[in-house]
Formats: C-alpha cells, structure tokens, sequence
C-alpha cells in the first residue's frame, strides 16, 4: 500500500505561508502535497489590499501562488494576484457562502508586458483622482468624503470609496466624474473602520492597526466593555484613529464578564464591629476589592479577596458582623507611598558646599599660623 504521508523530500514546502499582507491571506496547509489539488479548478485573487474574489481557471494554467493574473470583469479585464490555489480554495468557497455550481468568472490568462504597463498607468492616476473627486463633492455640496479610489487593471473602472453618515444622492456626481475621468464609475460606501484600515498606522499599543493588519470583519463595541474592564470612560483614551471605540476593546471582555460573576455587587456594603464599608476599587484579575470607609473618598481602605467579600455578606444576610474585613485574612492595609523628598530642601546640597568651603578655608589660614607661631618659638630657643 502506498504511503499517503509525505514530508518535506516529498514537496511539503513554504510556498503555502502568508507572506507580506496577511489581512485577506489565508495559509495553504495543503501546498506541496500531491492530491490536495482542486478538481473544480478555482482559484484565489487578490485585489489591491481589502477586495478578493474566486475565478475558474477554465484554461488550466499552470498557476501557483503569487503569480499575476488578468481575470474576466465587467467590462473588460482587470489585475490581480493568485492568494490561494488547490483543495482550501473549495472550503474558502464554502465560508464565503459561494456555491460551486454558480456562475463565476474566469482567469483569462498570466500578466503580459502591455498589460503591466495599463496597470501601473492606471494605478499612478489613483491619489490625483481622489484628490480631484473630493473637490467635486465638495463643489456639489454632498455631505461625504471619498476615502479611496481603485482603478481597474485596464484602466477603463474606477471604483470610488466613500464615507457618510446619512444617505447619499450622487446621482449627479457620477455623472460629473464620468465626464472628468473618462471612466466608468462605481460608488462603495465603507465604514470608519475600514476607511482606517485601508489607510493604515501605528496603533497607542506600538503595533501595526489591526484593521490594517488581519481584522476583515469588524463586530460593534460599546461602552459597557470598557465598564467591565473597569477602564476610565475617556473617550480620547478608548476612541481609535478612526474615532471609533477600538476594536480591542473586545478581546478580553469576555474573560472579565466570566471573572466578574464570582465578584459581589457594588452597591452591596460590608458591615463589621469597626463600621460600614463601601466598594471603592477592583482588580478583577488579581481577584480583590478596595474598600473604603467613605462613599466617595478613599478613607480607611482595606484590600481583600473576592471570597472573602462574598463570605461578609453572607454573614451579613445572617445579622453577624465580622470583627474585621480582613479577619482570617494575610491580607493587610494598603501600605501608604511615602514621598522620601517630601520634607527635604534641595538647597542643603549649597549649604554643605559653602560648609566646606569654610573649612578649607579656615585649615588653610590656621596651618600658616601654627607654622608661624612654631618657628618662633624654636628661634626663642
């Protein structure tokens, strides 16, 4: 029987890694191993940074991943480059709720020199067109900004990004663009995020923006995750360069909502023989509550467990007060920062200059006089 395993003699290599721009990337764990092919012969492209689409290698060119293809558009013909071939290709269909038997386009044929060149010509005309349809707008009183403009790989599209709040009547702006640039026109509205996504940036963490790295489908943050994280609700602080709340924001709130269910109720104060205790502070994930003996200050503030909250207010339900919140606890008051330069003058670092200054002074003078004093009285003897 034949070995269905195969290792890196047998062509298992690299060529299935996401290199480079891994937003719309998907790893081929497949590459390089006979019988993962596709038998329905799609293919992956990719389109600038944030659009992709399947095609039927009808053909059968020999394509593998990373080569650039000219595909069939509506009209003519546009550029793109192979992310993804063999059997992941079906399953990625399959995510994307495609269905095999649909209609798709097809792969015309690998990049010639005269279709590289329409392609950069084309590409060069995009930032002057955004700048240039930005002023139309603008003159039309249309309440939108056009974030980006993509042109088709032959030149004869232009697909138009744009952001607005509300609904857009544009009818007339495409009319006035299609007379200016000499192409045809379509209009996509994106959100913020993405508009922050395809422009790209550093993030207040020193990393790359996640909506310009590996985020493709962005899910509503609101506030009540930055309450469950106990976060300050500054919105300079939680807001992105999208002046959105950020995305991260999700990435932990679940683990704190679940932390949280062992925690008591803020409003719920402890009482014991030394007085009444209100909630002050958590730190959800060491798993203790500050509480303070004031409802707005921190007075008298004491630091315990969790379980030793929820353990008071069950003796509480049962009219027994604890001697102290934190009896049975090695837990003690939180120690108080001393300031060690608090009561200290800085100029004591003159006054012990100008001390020794006068000392060296004054031994300097005194040790002429006793060498004075000296020789005279061995010339007396």
């Amino acid at each position: 029987m034949e070995d269905i395993f195969y290792g890196a003699e047998a062509g298992f290599n690299y060529k299935g890694c996401c290199k480079g721009d891994c937003q719309l990337g998907v790893t081929d764990y497949f590459a390089g191993i006979p019988y993962a092919t596709n038998p329905d012969n799609f293919v992956e492209v990719q389109f600038k940074k944030t659009r992709k689409g399947f095609f039927l290698n009808s053909n059968n060119l020999p394509l593998e991943k990373g080569d650039v293809v000219a595909v069939e558009s509506a009209p003519g013909h546009d550029i793109g480059t192979v992310t993804l071939t063999g059997r992941l290709v079906t399953l990625q269909m399959l995510k994307a709720k495609l269905r095999p038997d649909t209609e798709f386009k097809r792969v015309y044929r690998k990049v010639r020199p005269a279709d590289m060149e329409k392609y950069e010509e084309a590409k060069a005309r995009e930032h002057e067109t955004m700048i240039r349809s930005r002023q139309i707008a603008k003159d039309l009183n249309l309440e939108m900004k056009i974030g980006d403009v993509e042109y088709q790989g032959d030149g004869g599209k232009a697909i138009f990004y744009y952001i607005a709040d509300g609904r857009v009547d544009f009818r007339q702006l495409i009319k006035v663009l299609a007379d200016v640039f000499h192409v045809r026109i379509e209009m996509k509205q994106i959100g913020a995020r993405q508009e922050a996504g395809r422009i790209g940036g550093i993030g207040p963490c020193g990393r790359e923006l996640c909506c310009a790295t590996w985020m493709t489908r962005f899910v509503s943050v609101s506030t009540g995750a930055a309450r469950f994280q106990d976060l300050s609700l500054n919105p300079q602080k939680l807001a992105g360069q999208c002046a959105k709340l950020k995305c991260c924001l999700n990435y932990e709130v679940d683990s704190y909502a679940e932390v949280l269910k062992h925690f008591p109720s803020r409003e719920v104060e402890l009482e014991t023989m030394d007085g009444t205790y209100y909630y002050f502070k958590a730190d959800i994930l060491q798993k203790q509550i500050t509480y303070s003996t004031d409802k707005i200050f921190a007075a008298g503030t004491v630091t315990i467990s969790a379980d030793r909250a929820m353990q008071i207010i069950a003796m509480n339900k049962k009219g027994i007060k604890p001697n102290a919140l934190t009896e049975d606890e090695n837990i003690n008051k939180e120690p108080k920062h001393v300031d060690l330069l608090a009561d200290t003058d800085l100029s004591r670092f003159d006054k012990q200059n100008s001390h020794k200054n006068k000392s060296r002074h004054k031994n300097r003078h005194g040790g002429h006089g006793r060498d004075k004093s000296e020789r005279q009285k061995q010339e007396v003897d």
